[in-house]
C-alpha cells in the first residue's frame, strides 16, 4: 500500500513536471514569435516624410495604399503635380506641371497653346506642356509647401523648358526667383538668347534647405516684362524640386 502510494505520487509529480515544461515551451515559442514580429516591424522602412499630408487631398486613396507606389511616382492634383521618393535615400522629389502653375495669358491661344506630352517615367500617362506664341509680358509662378521637402536636404529648384524655332525676343535676360515664407528672396537673370534649340533644358532658379518644423509656401517665378520685347518660342514643361547631388 505504501509502495503504491509512493508510485502514484511519483507519477503525479512527473505529470505535473511535464505539464509545467509544456507550458514553458508554449510561452517560449510565443515570446519568440512576438520577438520576430517586432524585429520585422523594426526593419520596415519608415513612411516617407509627410506622406500623409502630401496625399491628403487625393480622393479615393489613402496614404497606406499610396506608400507602395511612391518609388515609381504618384500624380497628384489631377496630374498637375508628380511626387516620388528615392528608394535608397528616402528623399522626397516633386515636379510641378504647367497646369498647376499660374501663367499670365495662358488661356488665350493667341499667346500660349497647350499640347499633350507623354510623361517620361510612365508611357501611359500624358501631361500637358504649354508653348509660348507671342507675349510681351512673361510671367510664370508656382509654389511648393516648404514642410513637404525632406528636412536637412539641400534641394535645387529648376524650370524645365525648351527653346524652339522660330524663337525671338530673348535678348533681354529673364528673371528667375525664389521667395521664401519669411520674405527672403533669391533672384538672378538667365540669358536664353544663345541657348540650344529643340532640347529640354534646366534653368536653375535657386536652392532650398529646410529644417524640421518649417512651414509655408516657397514661391517660384520666371518673369520678364520690363524690356518691352515680344517673345516667342519657349515651351514650359514644369518646375522640378530635386535633392542636390
Amino acid at each position: 500500500m505504501g509502495a503504491s502510494s509512493s508510485r502514484q505520487a511519483s507519477n503525479s509529480s512527473s505529470r505535473s513536471s511535464y505539464v509545467g515544461n509544456s507550458n514553458a515551451v508554449v510561452v517560449s515559442r510565443s515570446t519568440a514569435n512576438l520577438s520576430d514580429s517586432n524585429q520585422a516591424q523594426s526593419k520596415r522602412a519608415p513612411a516617407p516624410h509627410m506622406l500623409q499630408e502630401i496625399v491628403a487631398g487625393e480622393k479615393g486613396a489613402n496614404a497606406s495604399e499610396l506608400e507602395g507606389q511612391v518609388h515609381a511616382g504618384i500624380f497628384l492634383a489631377s496630374k498637375t503635380k508628380k511626387y516620388w521618393v528615392d528608394e535608397r535615400t528616402r528623399y522626397n522629389y516633386f515636379m510641378l506641371f504647367p497646369r498647376g502653375l499660374s501663367i499670365t495669358w495662358s488661356e488665350d491661344p493667341k499667346f500660349w497653346t497647350w499640347h499633350p506630352l507623354k510623361e517620361e517615367s510612365d508611357a501611359d500617362t500624358q501631361i500637358e506642356v504649354v508653348s509660348l506664341q507671342n507675349v510681351c509680358w512673361l510671367e510664370i509662378n508656382g509654389k511648393i509647401e516648404l514642410s513637404h521637402l525632406t528636412p536637412g536636404v539641400t534641394y535645387k529648384v529648376v524650370f524645365e523648358v525648351m527653346l524652339t524655332d522660330p524663337a525671338y525676343g530673348w535678348s533681354v535676360p529673364v528673371n528667375l526667383q525664389l521667395k521664401f515664407p519669411d520674405g527672403t528672396v533669391q533672384q538672378h537673370k538667365e540669358n536664353l538668347q544663345e541657348k540650344i534649340r529643340w532640347k529640354w533644358l534646366e534653368l536653375k532658379v535657386g536652392e532650398v534647405k529646410t529644417q524640421q518644423g518649417q512651414k509655408g509656401d516657397i514661391e517660384i517665378s520666371m518673369f520678364e516684362y520690363d524690356g518691352g520685347n515680344w517673345k516667342r518660342g519657349l515651351v514650359i514643361k514644369g518646375i522640378k524640386i530635386l535633392p542636390k547631388h
